[in-house]
């Protein structure tokens, strides 16, 4: 297991390792007990959020030998060691991504005729379930409609509103949401405790900020860092190539006090040192949107989840007070345009130097 990459590692085996998601799981796990068992269900929500993990979790306990508790899987039987091995025969995953046609769902749903090898159901994961073509989907229809009783269907997607109506209306729904960010840095806690590892809690909490509420990113993340040998804040960032705040606040000290030349200049002169002009421009977003939230109401602003010292607080209050609220929604709104520009930009700064002499250009008018 050492060559794992964290999150196939410590993907949870049992729904009590499950973090969040806690409606999904109740009412599934209610259903194990029960046996009020669907045919077929839909998982959806943002990337990272357990949707997988969650539906080889219900694929292991339906076809345990031995469940616990009324439905957790044992993982001592041999159905639950074969799914844990990723060599069950009666749980089929497809990728809809790249097995999209009408002919590849045909050859699904002529095996579905067959009774499972061992288990008492045969279960099919489809991912990425909104990628199947429009024939494809129609031929999946009637099966999900009337399966054989051993079938089970859970599809599993991303993007919930390119799927057809009338999959959706067939199957049960479950939606997932992104996990909060002491969730996540609850999970990396418990991850480092098993590698047993030291890294700061300030790291930790870095990796949550720019997880965007995924854990498998946040496990990847860890992982990266792991190798890298990093433990504190300062090593997340050279990792990741992130901007410093302090950096930052200096760039906003020259939008203040209404100088472009300056302000160009010590965004060249950033650049120069091997900053990416994409992390600048969000962290830069990112600021003056704390810096909006603050001037608001300072009470609003969680000192965790803005990222910022007590010291880089109190310059961002000063700062802001330099603007008028909607002077400061323009230049936020300016910036946050030119970090979506720079995608396409021959020039990758110059979004942001076109940002930065309109804002200030307009203040001067």
């Amino acid at each position: 297991m050492t060559n794992l990459v964290l999150y196939r590692k410590y993907r949870p085996k049992t729904f009590s390792e499950v973090v969040g998601q806690e409606h999904v799981v109740q009412t599934l796990t209610n259903a194990i007990t029960m046996g009020i068992i669907s045919h077929a269900y839909l998982f959806t929500g943002p990337r990272g959020s357990g949707k997988t993990t969650i539906a080889r979790l219900l694929a292991k306990s339906l076809n345990c030998e031995n469940r616990k508790d009324g439905f957790e899987p044992c993982n001592e039987c041999s159905s639950c060691n074969e799914v844990n091995e990723a060599r069950a025969i009666d749980l089929i995953e497809v990728d809809a991504a790249s097995n999209r046609g009408i002919d590849e769902i045909r050859e699904l749903r002529d095996g579905i005729r067959f009774a499972p090898t061992k288990s008492k159901y045969k279960v099919f994961i489809i991912d990425e379930a909104h990628q199947l073509s429009k024939d494809a989907a129609n031929a999946l229809l009637k099966t999900l409609e009337e399966p054989p009783s051993h079938a089970i269907f859970i599809l599993a997607t991303t993007e919930i509103h390119k799927m057809i109506p009338t999959i959706i209306s067939r199957c049960q729904r479950f939606d997932f949401r992104k996990l909060s960010f002491p969730e996540i840095i609850s999970r990396l806690e418990w991850i480092i405790n098993k590698e047993k590892v030291q890294i700061d809690r300030t790291a930790l909490e870095l990796i949550a900020l720019n997880s965007s509420g995924s854990v498998r990113d946040a496990e990847a993340l860890l992982d990266q860092v792991l190798a890298f040998g990093g433990k504190t804040a300062q090593d997340i960032k050279e990792l990741l190539g992130m901007v410093d705040n302090t950096v930052v606040g200096q760039f906003v000290d020259y939008l203040c006090q209404g100088q472009v030349g300056p302000a160009i200049e010590f965004l060249n002169k950033t650049m120069e040192k091997g900053k990416d002009p994409q992390e600048f421009s969000k962290t830069l977003v990112n600021y003056l949107r704390q810096g909006m939230i603050l001037k608001m109401g300072p009470e609003l602003a969680n000192p965790i989840l803005t990222g910022l010292t007590g010291e880089e607080k109190s310059k961002l209050c000063s700062q802001v007070a330099n603007f008028q609220d909607n002077e400061l929604r323009r230049i936020l709104k300016l910036f946050l345009e030119a970090e979506n520009k720079i995608k396409y930009s021959p020039i990758p700064q110059l979004p942001i130097e076109l940002a930065i002499i309109e804002s200030l250009q307009n203040e001067e008018k």
